[in-house]
């Protein structure tokens, strides 16, 4: 099975890492070669840990199943497009017009997007019942979650065709029925890491400490502000703009830190600071002075 990727940002090398790993033949397709190195280096290194924790065999041989192009003509051979790109409507919904135009037939075209309607991104093409939602979660060669999403006009065989992709990829899965923003799990999620982020901004208490708690308090692995760290801070900024956009509810209005922190290109562990600094890989609180 052939498997096309367009973006290579941390979520698209992180599809394509999975892919390779479970055997698929896969390219990734960015629009520079710097975009494609830092690709490559990526999963280069998520893959050396993987071996030195014996969860492949040879990191090696998983990165040779994986080809880095700026050019889109694997696309026509590809028997599954998964889109990784910024969470931008207008983009993707070009990215979808040009796929319509390359890719085959019986191709199965999939957003990665976490809160974009898939029935507009469909719409951009001449097959929106082929076109559905898989929403992979940060980071994906570790997190087992990925959330199917139906959009308006998705038929049932393309929702099994995605199903079985999922399963192939090693992924457990559940299905977003209707296409609401934020599916099911960001509609969710999201509301909770934007109070986190008031609270911070409100001195009510420390990232360290809203993080801790959540570890300790409620048993997850990770807080919502480093976990956002992870993801990207631009990225869970237009996520919770197309909610606030999408419902037109005050109650998903994103947190004013989260747009200063953008404007300063603080952006999280890809840019060495968010909530907390990476500086020398070592992740130290911050100390972000916020009012």
């Amino acid at each position: 099975m052939k498997i096309t990727v367009i973006g290579g940002g941390i979520m698209g090398s992180g599809i394509g890492q999975v892919a390779a790993q479970a055997g698929l033949d896969v390219t990734i397709v960015d629009v520079s070669e710097a975009g494609l190195d830092k690709a490559k280096t990526s999963i280069a290194a998520s893959l050396e840990k993987f071996e030195s924790k014996k969860k492949v065999q040879s990191a090696a041989d998983v990165l040779n199943r994986i080809q880095f192009s700026t050019d889109w003509s694997s696309v026509g051979e590809a028997d599954a497009v998964i889109e990784a790109v910024p969470e931008k409507l207008e983009l993707k919904k070009q990215v979808f017009e040009k796929l319509d135009r390359l890719a085959g037939e019986d191709c199965l075209l999939a957003s990665n997007t976490s809160t974009l309607s898939i029935t507009a991104i469909a719409g951009a093409t001449s097959r929106p019942e082929k076109v559905i939602g898989m929403h992979f979660f940060s980071p994906v060669p570790m997190m087992a979650l990925l959330e199917l999403v139906k959009g308006y006009q998705t038929s049932e065989e393309t929702v099994e065709k995605a199903r079985q992709l999922g399963v192939q990829l090693g992924k457990r899965l559940i299905t977003a029925e209707k296409d609401y923003p934020g599916f099911l799990m960001n509609r969710i999620w999201l509301p909770m890491v934007n109070e986190a982020c008031f609270a911070l901004m409100e001195g009510v208490g420390t990232a360290e400490e809203i993080d801790q708690g959540f570890i300790d308090g409620y048993g997850h692995k990770m807080g919502p502000l480093r976990t956002i760290d992870m993801a990207g801070i631009d990225t869970t900024l237009w996520a919770m703009e197309s909610l606030y956009e999408g419902f037109g509810d005050p109650k998903y209005r994103p947190c004013p830190i989260l747009k200063k922190m953008v404007e300063a290109g603080d952006l999280g562990k890809k840019t060495g600071k968010g909530f907390y600094s990476y500086e020398g890989g070592v992740k130290e609180d911050a100390k972000r002075v916020v009012v």
